[in-house]
């Protein structure tokens, strides 16, 4: 009887760049849960500067929403690349290395993201549009941007790019 050599150990396979569909079922269930984190964050702020009419201190709860948000997407994306909806479709944000990116490249991922909201959002303002018009060139920007993605071999929406990171499959 001969002995045989060990089998070397297969390397894993190199994660799977998430795919567009995957990626926006996951934003549309990230919105419906995000409705209860803004909530309360609006309640919390409505109780500490016992606010009596919706339109007080508007900007300063906007402000504080916008912080609320990010300290729960960066908070999680840094901890372990996943949001409660991530998990769901089997996302995970990863930096250039594999692993869940840094606070920095996570608060950068986050400012970036905001690419998808304010340009369309800034012309309602700036050039006195109505709002039918805002929502039309709203839905043109998100289609662009949406479609930007499939410009990449990784398949990457720019706010990605732009901080180094990637949304790539969990395998099962």
């Amino acid at each position: 009887m001969t002995e045989s050599e060990p089998v070397p150990p297969a390397e894993p396979a190199a994660p799977q760049p998430a795919t567009i569909r995957r990626r926006l079922a996951a934003f549309v269930y990230e919105s419906v849960l995000l409705f209860g984190v803004v909530f309360v964050a609006g309640l919390v702020f409505s109780i500490a500067m016992q606010q009596r009419n919706g339109l007080a201190h508007h900007n300063l709860m906007t402000a504080w929403i916008a912080v609320v948000v990010g300290v729960y997407f960066v908070g999680l994306w840094h901890r372990g690349g996943q949001t409660l909806p991530m998990k769901t479709w089997r996302l995970r944000v990863v930096g250039p290395r594999g692993s869940p990116p840094s606070i920095g490249r996570a608060t950068l991922r986050y400012v970036a993201a905001w690419l998808w909201f304010l340009p369309p959002l800034a012309l309602h303002p700036l050039l006195n549009l109505p709002l039918p018009q805002t929502l039309a060139a709203t839905a043109v920007w998100f289609a662009l941007w949406a479609a930007s993605a499939s410009l990449g071999r990784e398949r990457q929406f720019p706010h990605d790019r732009i901080a180094g990171t990637r949304v790539v499959v969990v395998p099962r």
